[in-house]
């Protein structure tokens, strides 16, 4: 079973079974091998994205948009490789759903992009988290002006703990749906939340205080404090990153020791991101 736990007494749902992982001092950029193979980035859905420019304070940085619009809209925030080909697989898939969604993906990192773990730890080291908020909210007030009447954000690891903050630190942000990432207390406290939430995580991800299960189960706590609607997914068997399924990403997970994952919670994880996006986004 997927959910094989239900926390009812909150306005947070809670569905998850959970494993205590073991100890580890292993950091998010140690738990990786260094020797994971470099890739040529390609990707067959560039063609379906409109490259636009955002405009925010005295900077401007390029989005990649796809998908009907005046559809709903969803801010697709990078994991720590950059804009690659796993993310726009991912904004792809969004605006293919049934729901009808326009997807907006910000370059947070200004066109560069990490071939390999070194590269992606350095570039997610350098990001200036503050400023990565300030384009989200950027590429919400953008979508808003340009035909989506509402409009939520998900990301993926860096982008998942980015898309969390956006609830507390956006306001304009309608809805929220983030993968296998919890943001730094620094940056921002889900017990502060203002837009529902709903978050999934792998039984087996092992990295420590960013997304296994204790990070999980400590989000759990701040989100039933903020009062906000959310929901809670632990998906058994399965590690960080399970999302990624084109033949690239299972080729560079396998490179960083991460198993492929279960294609059935995937597909199940879709279909709450659909529902959950279609309820709070729908005019």
């Amino acid at each position: 079973m997927l959910a094989a736990a239900l926390i009812s007494s909150s306005p947070c749902r809670i569905f998850s079974r959970y494993l205590v992982p073991k100890p580890s001092s292993f950091t998010l950029s140690r738990v990786l091998s260094p020797s994971a193979a470099r890739f040529s980035i390609r990707s067959m859905a560039d063609s379906a994205f409109k490259k636009v420019q955002i405009q925010r304070d005295d900077t401007a940085f390029d989005a990649y948009v796809v998908g009907k619009e005046d559809a709903p809209g969803i801010v697709v925030l990078q994991e720590w490789w950059g804009v690659d080909f796993e993310i726009k697989n991912h904004a792809l898939k969004i605006s293919q759903l049934d729901s009808g969604f326009k997807a907006l993906i910000p370059d947070l990192y200004r066109g560069k992009v990490g071939l390999d773990v070194a590269e992606a730890q350095h570039l997610m080291n350098g990001l200036d988290w503050q400023g990565a908020v300030k384009d989200i909210r950027a590429s919400v007030n953008w979508l808003k002006a340009n035909g989506s009447k509402k409009v939520g954000v998900t990301g993926f690891c860096m982008g998942g703990a980015l898309s969390i903050a956006s609830s507390v630190l956006v306001p304009e942000v309608d809805a929220v749906v983030a993968f296998y990432g919890v943001p730094s207390p620094e940056l921002a406290d889900p017990a502060l939340a203002k837009a529902p939430v709903q978050a999934h995580f792998g039984e087996l991800d092992n990295f420590v205080g960013f997304s296994d299960v204790t990070a999980a189960k400590a989000l759990e706590e701040k989100l039933k404090a903020s009062g906000i609607p959310c929901e809670l997914h632990i998906y058994p068997g399965n590690a960080h990153a399970f999302m990624n399924r084109s033949p690239e990403g299972l080729e560079r997970g396998k490179g960083m020791g991460m198993p492929d994952g279960d294609e059935a919670a995937v597909q199940v994880a879709w279909s709450r991101f659909q529902s959950w996006m279609t309820r709070f986004l729908s005019s």
